[in-house]
């Protein structure tokens, strides 16, 4: 073993979570090395070839206001882009973008390898070095040693990845690359504990094969969008996805079959994702169905790959041909891989302080699907605040840790140090108390000036933001102070746009309140209100229209901050507690929440729990006060 190099922070893996964890720490000034199996497979998108959707575009638009990297990429290399849920309030709109995976794949790698303080080496890391309690680099299966402060895991499901198809079985990551078979068992002499989790992913079929008049076209939306709040809106449309649906007889195969499906038949051990089933789940979960939705997406501009969302399986080969050539627009399919299930290890997230650090391993961060999570922008975030607050702890700095009222981010990263996961976490909207505060549209107003604090943010980023938010109060100043009143003409335009007339003045602002009205309507009726980005009028709209609603949800925040900001002190032993139930010292002695928020979220923490902890809190700061004072 040979000291190989030195650096301050290293990433193993170079998935969402570690390219976003590599960029975060090197852009805050502190030397990052990057590790990835295979240098051709950074930012790989192994399964749906998309980004966004419920729940997750929040978490893109949040990862791009921190000044992170998912958003500009998802925007740079989209071939088609749809808002979901518009029929519904602007609290889950969700936008989704179809990407060109190899183009997204080859832009990340390009921003990574021109980072400043950056170094990016194609490794398999076999051990952590750990001394006393913390860790101090990495061993690679060549001998070398690479030591630092600090390291974050983005493993992804490399971890003693195991690939299932049919009755064939191996040793492998996603699309059957190497696994890492010696770390696993690095990790638990480490103490660090391990879950056994299964994700999988369908076939990917030749669109050359597909009987496209069988299917329903699903073409992009024709107005402009974008992730990033520094990229333009405009139509980034330039392929079509396609809708077609399972039968009967596709069910029937799939039953017939079922003493051959591996998740049927003890081959596979590990827990699948809840929200993202095989079709043979879906099958046995809801026999009463007639047919599932499927979705047949565009892998990229240069390849004939399309991907059948919607049908993920392990089934043999054959079963797998006959099921498909079942369904509407696939009767003369090729497939061109396999769908398959993946086995792999990941971390027990209770394990993990709200920074992501490792309780009992200083210096040592977990990111990612390693955590328990699926999906790219899960890992993505996650990535940013371990890159973030490995950074900002080599620096001597506070912590960055984002609470379930400030972002989407909270709730993922509390969700998964307070509550853990039985099985792959998913995000979406409804795991929220606060929807209509944490909107994907004002992801900027609510962190930008967080992420300008801690470093991360441009100049360019930070210019952007300040006259977006000047150009909002601006607005509604305008609209408040503009006066609407009920002369012939403007009762005309109203009844035009389907809106009542005005009996008596009112602000133009309290016009806007008006469900049917929009900000393009009013201009239209009183041509002097001033030309704004669109981005500026939608959050305009929101604000006013919802203005009565958000405020009662800041109140119901204020609440719970009341809690949040009650930190326990580190060196508490809950178990002397006396006046706290047996369920619950054992509970937070294993969790050891950062506040009294946080406990409030522990399970088998009572209501009687929280008062009695504080009350302990508050004779801990008066006997505080107490010391200072003498």
């Amino acid at each position: 073993m040979f000291i190989a190099g030195m650096y301050d922070v290293i990433v193993v893996g170079a998935g969402h979570a570690g390219c976003e964890a590599a960029l975060a720490a090197a852009r805050l000034g502190v030397r990052t090395l990057l590790i990835t199996l295979n240098l051709d497979n950074i930012a790989l998108m192994p399964c749906n070839p998309a980004v966004g959707g419920p729940g997750k575009s929040h978490l893109v638009r949040e990862i791009d206001a921190l000044g992170g990297q998912m958003g500009l990429i998802a925007d740079k290399t989209a071939i088609q882009m749809r808002m979901l849920n518009t029929g519904k309030g602007p609290a889950v709109y969700s936008l989704r973008a179809q990407s060109d995976k190899k183009q997204y794949q080859a832009v990340m790698t390009h921003v990574l390898e021109t980072q400043s303080g950056l170094d990016v080496k194609q490794l398999m890391v076999t051990e952590l070095i750990i001394e006393n309690g913390v860790v101090k680099g990495i061993c690679t299966e060549l001998g070398e040693a690479f030591m630092s402060r600090a390291v974050i895991l983005a493993t992804g499901t490399y971890l003693k990845g195991r690939v299932i198809i049919g009755e064939t079985t191996c040793a492998a990551g996603p699309i059957v690359q190497r696994s890492a078979e010696a770390l696993s068992d690095s990790l638990r002499k480490a103490g660090i504990s391990l879950l056994r989790f299964k994700t999988g992913t369908p076939a990917r079929v030749d669109g050359r094969s597909l009987r496209r008049e069988k299917m329903t076209l699903q073409d992009g939306d024709k107005e402009g969008h974008a992730f990033s709040f520094l990229s333009k809106r405009e139509n980034r449309n330039k392929v079509c996805c396609w809708l077609t649906y399972t039968n009967e007889n596709t069910h029937d195969i799939i039953r017939r079959n079922l003493e051959r499906a591996p998740m049927c038949n003890g081959t596979i051990t590990g827990i699948g994702p809840r929200y993202c089933p095989s079709i043979e789940s879906k099958i046995l979960r809801f026999a009463d169905k007639k047919r599932h939705q499927l979705f047949v997406e565009p892998e990229g501009l240069y390849t004939t790959e399309m991907y059948v969302q919607g049908m993920s399986t392990s089934l043999p080969m054959d079963v797998q041909k006959e099921f498909l050539q079942t369904i509407p627009g696939l009767e003369e399919v090729e497939i061109m891989r396999p769908g398959y299930a993946i086995e792999y290890d990941c971390l027990d997230p209770l394990q993990l302080l709200p920074t992501l650090e490792v309780k009992h391993v200083a210096n040592l961060y977990s990111a990612g699907q390693a955590n328990g999570t699926s999906g790219y922008e899960e890992a993505a975030a996650q990535g940013l605040m371990a890159g973030i607050n490995a950074a900002l702890r080599l620096q001597g700095k506070e912590p960055f840790v984002l609470t379930r009222a400030e972002a989407y981010i909270g709730v993922l990263i509390d969700d998964l140090v307070t509550k853990g996961t039985e099985e792959p976490y998913r995000m979406m909207t409804s795991r929220s108390e606060y929807r209509l505060i944490l909107r994907q549209d004002n992801a900027d107003l609510r962190l930008t000036e967080k992420g300008r604090r801690i470093g991360l943010v441009s100049d360019e980023r930070y210019e952007a933001f300040c006259q977006k938010k000047a150009d909002i109060e601006a607005m509604i100043a305008e609209l408040e102070g503009t006066m609407a009143t009920p002369t012939a003409e403007t009762n005309t335009k109203l009844e035009a746009a389907g809106s009542a007339p005005l009996r008596t003045g009112i602000k133009v602002a309290d016009l806007l309140r008006r469900q049917e009205m929009t900000y393009a309507v009013l201009r239209g009726i009183f041509p002097g209100l001033s030309v704004r980005s669109e981005d500026v009028a939608e959050e305009v709209e929101i604000m006013i229209k919802y203005d009565g609603y958000i405020n009662r949800q800041k109140e119901q925040v204020e609440k719970l901050n009341r809690l949040e900001r009650k930190l326990f002190p580190a060196d508490i032993d809950y178990m002397k507690i006396e006046t706290v139930s047996m369920e619950g010292r054992q509970k937070l002695a294993h969790i050891r929440p950062r506040s009294l928020g946080q406990a409030s979220r522990i399970s088998g923490v009572s209501p009687a729990d929280i008062t009695a902890l504080l009350i302990f809190m508050e004779q801990y700061e008066r006997e505080k006060k107490g010391n200072v004072s003498m």
